[in-house]
């Protein structure tokens, strides 16, 4: 079942005021004439009345005899036992002591005067509350913004470590690439030269001539063993491949098809393949020649191809 306090807040009445309305009459029938009664009474006038009623405390019972009685806690007198009872309830003070000094009734206009100084506590206590609202405030955008300027920071500070981790793989790749290049025109440098120097043997021989002296930096084969092999000699071949997924490093026999090449970085690595593009030389390879070997196309003793 719904207390008085949640009926009447169910029926519109302001919290503050139904809060006030139930602990003045104690029932919800009571609760409702205070509440129409006191209807055009602003709300803090309401207040300070009831705490200008707590201070002077409950007045005197029909009969009692006027008694001065002393809180020996703080000093406050009081006109009868029931007054001194309550102002213990309300501070819990319990050190009384009687006193012979007749404590008189509040006048109207004192009660006036107590009432306007009640007004008055209750709108500085209000200022106080307000600024230390808006300090509170304050701190709290503080703090607030601290912690946005600090995530920001921290953000950038993400990004400017991505950028640079890209910027050096870019460098290492294009690095890469130029290693790349360089071995491939070294060995067609190579490749070229050892066909020269067997046309000039065979040459020699047909003639009937003596052998034309070798260079220095190549070894005869009575001086050892060459420490290079032409490419017809080699039976596999490097590759690297640049994919959207990266570099890709494979050994494959030189009697592999570019279809077959295609088939495995498919199945190994997940790139599809439409062709492959050597830079250097230039030259493209469609799917027309993916009939023919690795070592048909000159790709040995290794190469680097790009993948489309």
């Amino acid at each position: 079942m719904a207390s008085d306090l949640d009926q009447l807040i169910e029926m519109g009445f302001d919290q503050e005021r139904a809060q006030l309305a139930v602990a003045k009459a104690g029932n919800l029938q009571g609760a409702l004439e205070w509440l129409e009664e006191n209807q055009d009474k602003p709300l803090d006038e309401i207040k300070a009345a009831q705490e200008a009623e707590d201070e002077e405390g409950p007045a005197l019972k029909p009969g009692e005899e006027a008694r001065s009685l002393v809180c020996n806690d703080c000093g406050k007198k009081f006109r009868s036992q029931a007054q001194a009872e309550f102002h213990a309830s309300k501070s819990q003070h319990v050190d009384f002591s009687e006193s012979t000094e007749e404590i008189a009734a509040l006048t109207e206009d004192q009660k006036k005067q107590k009432l306007e100084e009640l007004r008055e506590r209750l709108a500085a206590k209000r200022a106080v509350q307000s600024v230390q609202d808006k300090a509170d405030d304050k701190r709290n955008e503080q703090i607030r913004m601290k912690a946005t300027k600090e995530s920001q920071d921290a953000k950038e500070a993400m990004e400017k470590k991505e950028r640079l981790k890209e910027a050096a793989q870019k460098k290492k790749d294009k690095q890469d690439e130029i290693d790349a290049k360089k071995r491939v025109q070294a060995q067609i440098q190579a490749d070229k030269e050892e066909r020269r120097r067997k046309a000039e043997l065979a040459k020699a021989e047909r003639e009937g001539k003596a052998l034309p002296q070798q260079p220095a930096s190549v070894p005869t084969p009575a001086s050892g063993p060459v420490t290079s092999k032409p490419a017809s000699e080699h039976n596999e071949t490097r590759l690297r491949f640049q994919t959207p997924q990266g570099n890709i490093m494979k050994r494959l026999p030189v009697t592999t098809t570019l279809f077959e090449v295609a088939a495995a970085l498919k199945q190994e690595d997940g790139v599809e393949v439409q062709s492959f593009t050597q830079t250097f030389p230039r030259k493209t390879w469609n799917s027309e020649f993916f009939g023919e070997t690795l070592k048909e196309l000159g790709l040995v003793p290794s190469a680097s191809l790009i993948v489309q």
